[in-house]
């Protein structure tokens, strides 16, 4: 049986897209950028018109061309990852497992320019950077957002990154699943870890070194940055390899998290203070005497927590599985909004609101539904 919770996460499957245990390339010296600023590029928009092999070709070539100019290679003293432009203002976004605990940080442009970086914002949530360099403006090529609520499971994404030292590599796929969580690196008071959402799994091909690049829809939209993968293969030096199952942190969570490092160095997470299981099976639904298949099952409510305040119950009686307590609320919706698994909670939690915000959850408590007013508190 598998738990999952918001304050709390479960150990995790997933291997850290491991950007960082490559050698680093050779010291290189600053370029000092003292020529006159010329205006910062824009990416055009790539346009679609796939209707025969031939065209799907050009598109790619076309895509790549409009876009690699706003991916970057970032080495640090320990090891290299990826990142991608994300304004004119010098911002660069990436993983925070590719700059932890990095004494230097270099940025290599897809032009060859290359520049010394400063990690101005840190979000280990959702394993989230921004490292700021002071580059001339015709290098800085802002890639366009996408919006990512809009994904759909098959549709084509194509990564762009630095796998094994490999600059501006280019690799195709498709959407494996949405609404994904994996364990954050923010530890909890308790010592587990909070849980990141609304997670993007992929099986375009991403190995070491493709950490914090960007993942393309196919009209060269940024829609998440490559964060982790599942493998049981690694290479002679210890490092996990692609099997087809990446992750991606969602751009409409960067939307979220990315102005807030920009402006204050972090970001503050809503926080409801509950634990639930992954999934419910047929037979936990039978033990539980569960009127719904789906929703979010409540294991633990903290103590003096948002949902312990709101009213929200956990189950407290034996049932005939062992470690399954009956009686607690089945989360079904929020803010009208149906949902199956407490993955789809958090998604929707940490993507569209913040401390302070009120939400309303919709409980099957027995036989009978209410609608409880949950006012959100921050991650401690």
């Amino acid at each position: 049986m598998r738990f999952r919770q918001q304050s709390l996460a479960t150990a995790a499957l997933v291997l850290a897209v491991l950007a960082c245990q490559i050698p680093t390339l050779p010291s290189i010296a600053t370029i000092e950028a003292e020529q006159p600023r010329s205006p910062v590029q824009s990416v055009p928009p790539v346009i679609v018109n796939a209707e025969n092999p031939v065209a799907q070709n050009d598109l790619m070539v076309a895509l790549f061309e409009r876009v690699s100019p706003g991916t970057v290679a970032i080495i640090t003293n320990s090891g290299q990852g990826s990142g991608f432009v994300y304004d004119g203002q010098g911002h660069i976004v990436t993983n925070y497992h590719v700059i932890e605990g990095a004494k230097t940080v270099e940025v290599r442009f897809n032009s060859g320019f290359m520049s010394y970086g400063t990690v101005i914002g840190t979000d280990l949530d959702s394993d989230l950077a921004i490292v700021k360099v002071d580059v001339p403006a015709n290098e800085l090529y802002p890639l366009p957002l996408g919006d990512s609520s809009t994904l759909k499971v098959g549709q084509t994404v194509i990564a762009i990154g630095n796998p094994f030292g490999l600059n501006s590599t280019m690799t195709l796929g498709i959407i494996s699943a949405l609404g994904r969580t994996l364990e954050g690196i923010h530890e909890s008071p308790d010592g587990n870890y909070y849980t990141a959402g609304d997670i993007i799994q992929t099986d375009a091909a991403i190995n070491p070194g493709n950490s914090g690049g960007p993942l393309f829809n196919i009209n060269g939209e940024v829609i998440g940055v490559n964060r982790a993968i599942i493998s049981n293969n690694f290479t002679s030096a210890g490092q996990p390899t692609n099997s087809g199952i990446g992750f991606a942190v969602s751009i409409n969570m960067i939307k979220r998290v990315a102005p807030g490092l920009i402006a204050n160095g972090r970001y503050d997470y809503p926080y409801l203070g509950v634990s639930s299981m992954d999934s419910l099976t047929l037979e936990m639904v039978n033990a539980l005497g569960l009127q719904s298949y789906t929703g979010a099952y409540i294991t633990n409510v903290t103590p003096g927590g948002p949902a312990d305040n709101a009213g929200l119950k956990a189950g407290t009686t034996r049932t005939n599985l062992p470690g399954l307590l009956g009686g607690g609320d089945l989360v079904t919706a929020i803010n009208g909004r149906e949902i199956r698994t407490f993955d789809e909670l958090l998604a929707y939690l940490i993507t569209n609101h913040g401390p302070g915000d009120t939400v309303i959850l919709t409980v099957l408590r027995g036989d009978q539904t209410l609608d409880l007013s949950v006012t959100l508190g921050k991650r401690p």
